[in-house]
């Protein structure tokens, strides 16, 4: 007999649990049953008492409940997160080489059934971001877990830092909390090298963005190198210099990287000096719209070939519109300066710019540039952030490849 308390659903929640999702939000809830505390385990029925799942509920949120699992038979226990810390490994090394399973992310939240919780692994050192009240609840047994499950995989991890720093815990009731789990001191940096693909980055996990770097991209670095030999490349927004560094190494004359940010290009550039590439890439601090307006009053610009990954320029619906044409203008402005035949890669790490919207943008930009685009490659995140379908939260990255024609 389940003793968890009991809460009913509209029926287009019901159909959105059917479908895939994993959010119950505070006005879907018709009825409860129960003493339902924010910080339990609770169980989610149709209003014809149909049992849809389990999960963990807040008073303190707009999203009620957050789904951790869809059988009856599952008690929310230590042994349940540990055996889903250990689903959520042994995914990342069937889909991944050995040499990528050093850096990648070990836990992408929903996707792996740990709502709020994002777990990034750079080498020996962990580095988490809890944006949940459901995983600050939890922590403690994950990380445990966690650190067990590396050391049984012969990947013993030498310090595990939490960055709870984001805006977004204020919405869960939770104040941001930066620190040590385990292993590390206040006094050791926060700085570890890492490699990916083939290149030497360090990475300033305590004070970069999020938590130090952004592993999403690391399929899409290497496609769009292949298209930069000999090119005269363009990196726009090129924060640690990734892209820069990818397309430098597979042979491109030259690559200029532009960021508005002075700390991002001296790490940038200290990267590049890492990888013995900074004769090959010149560093450019400028607000990107500016810089490419400036140009476009030129004529055509000096590069064959433009990277666009500028950060999120929406993190709600709200603003989406005002996103849509800011994303339409800078790949106006890049379309308009490429040559015939040049190569533009153009990327959105929003999940509200979906790819149809996204392709229609791309579309919009490109008439009123008077080009056409050929694609050669649409792409999405790396596996290590799966997409979890009837999550679209899940599903926010674009990378599209085109060619100028």
């Amino acid at each position: 007999m389940r003793d968890y308390p009991v809460l009913v659903i509209t029926e287009k929640a019901e159909r959105s649990l059917r479908e895939g999702h994993v959010w119950v939000y505070d006005q879907e809830v018709i009825e409860v049953r129960g003493d339902c505390a924010s910080g339990g385990i609770v169980d989610v029925r149709s209003r014809k008492d149909r049992y849809l799942g389990s999960g963990f509920v807040s008073d303190c949120s707009k999203i009620r409940v957050r789904l951790l699992t869809r059988n009856a038979s599952d008690r929310i226990d230590d042994d349940f997160w540990r055996r889903r810390v250990g689903y959520a490994l042994r995914y990342r090394l069937s889909v991944m080489p050995d040499e990528d399973f050093l850096c990648c992310r070990l836990i992408f939240g929903e996707a792996d059934g740990f709502p709020g919780l994002t777990v990034d692994r750079f080498g020996d050192v962990l580095v988490a971001q809890v944006l949940s009240l459901a995983a600050e609840t939890y922590k403690d047994v994950i990380f445990s877990a966690l650190l067990k499950e590396m050391s049984d995989l012969g990947a013993p991890v030498r310090a595990f830092y939490e960055r709870s720093d984001s805006p977004l815990r204020q919405k869960e009731g939770l104040a941001p909390f930066c620190g040590y789990f385990f292993g590390g001191t206040p006094d050791d940096g926060g700085v570890v090298e890492i490699v990916e693909n083939g290149l030497r980055y360090a990475v300033d996990y305590r004070e970069g963005q999020k938590t130090g770097f952004f592993l999403d991209q690391k399929y899409n670095r290497r496609a769009a190198a292949t298209l930069a030999r000999g090119k005269r490349v363009l990196d726009a927004c090129t924060h640690t210099g990734s892209f820069a560094l990818n397309c430098a190494r597979a042979g491109a004359g030259h690559v200029t990287a532009v960021d508005v940010s002075a700390d991002a290009l001296a790490c940038a550039a200290r990267n590049a000096a890492l990888n013995g590439l900074a004769d090959r890439i010149s560093f450019v601090e400028a607000d990107i719209f500016d810089y490419l307006t400036e140009k476009v009053k030129t004529g055509r610009g000096p590069w064959d070939m433009i990277i666009l990954d500028p950060p999120a320029f929406t993190r709600s619906r709200a603003t989406l519109k005002a996103a849509y044409r800011g994303y339409k203008d800078l790949n106006y402005r890049a379309m308009k300066l490429l040559p015939r035949g040049g190569y533009l890669c153009s990327c959105s790490c929003s999940h509200f710019m979906t790819p149809a919207l996204f392709e229609k943008m791309l579309g919009e930009a490109a008439a009123d540039a008077a080009v056409t685009l050929r694609q050669i490659e649409a792409r999405s995140q790396s596996p290590d952030h799966p997409i979890l379908w009837g999550v679209p939260e899940t599903e926010y990255l674009k990378c599209y490849l085109l060619q100028i024609t």
